[in-house]
């Protein structure tokens, strides 16, 4: 269906940022590039092709309750219908996660082909459940009730994390900033005052005014 295309050309625009295909990481960079005279600009463009992206997503997933069998409304969306649409995204990856008796489990780059299946990145689930999060909310939706911040959708993202983290052999951790080396600051050492000396004093004989 057009929509589900449009949602898996989106997704390829989100694995290049989480896979290792340079030469699409090249293109996207163009663009971000050809926009960096007016930084204005830039993130104008970059939040308009958020909302766009968003929106595509919803009425993706607008569509696929329509086409579940039995047809499926909103109200009754639960974190348990979010995860069967993930997986039923998973036929339009294009990423390769390896399975443990795969020679090349746990290798970034592999040497060769093999037959272990596509799925999607988990970068790309990842994003999508936010946007839809968002948009959820944004048509009217209540945050508590909201199927794409289930506690099932938080899990079964963090297990597709830690899955592909170890059959890609990556890390999707985040990169802690550096913190810049403290500046040594040259305090005077204010050595303590020392009390005035006493004055000598003199003993007058006896009987002397």
């Amino acid at each position: 269906m057009d929509s589900i295309q449009e949602f898996m050309d989106s997704c390829k625009s989100e694995n290049m940022i989480h896979t290792s295909n340079n030469n699409t990481s090249s293109s996207s960079n163009s663009l971000v590039i050809g926009n960096s005279n007016s930084p204005s600009a830039s993130s104008t463009n970059s939040s308009s092709r958020y909302e766009n992206q968003k929106r595509r997503d919803w009425n993706t997933f607008g569509q696929y309750l329509k086409n579940h069998r039995p047809p499926l409304s909103l109200s009754r969306c639960s974190g348990a219908h979010v995860l069967e649409f993930l997986r039923y995204l998973d036929q339009f990856g294009k990423t390769k996660v390896h399975t443990p008796i795969c020679p090349f489990y746990g290798h970034p780059n592999p040497p060769a082909p093999c037959p272990c299946p596509l799925r999607q990145a988990w970068g790309s689930l990842d994003a999508l459940i936010g946007r839809l999060r968002a948009a959820f909310e944004e048509n009217g939706g209540k945050p508590e009730t909201n199927p794409f911040g289930a506690r099932a959708v938080r899990l079964y993202l963090r297990e597709v994390r830690d899955l592909q983290s170890k059959a890609r052999g990556i890390s999707y951790e985040k990169k802690k900033r550096k913190r810049p080396p403290p500046q040594h600051q040259h305090h005077h050492q204010h050595q303590p005052q020392q009390p005035p000396l006493p004055l000598p004093h003199h003993h007058l004989p006896p009987g002397a005014t």
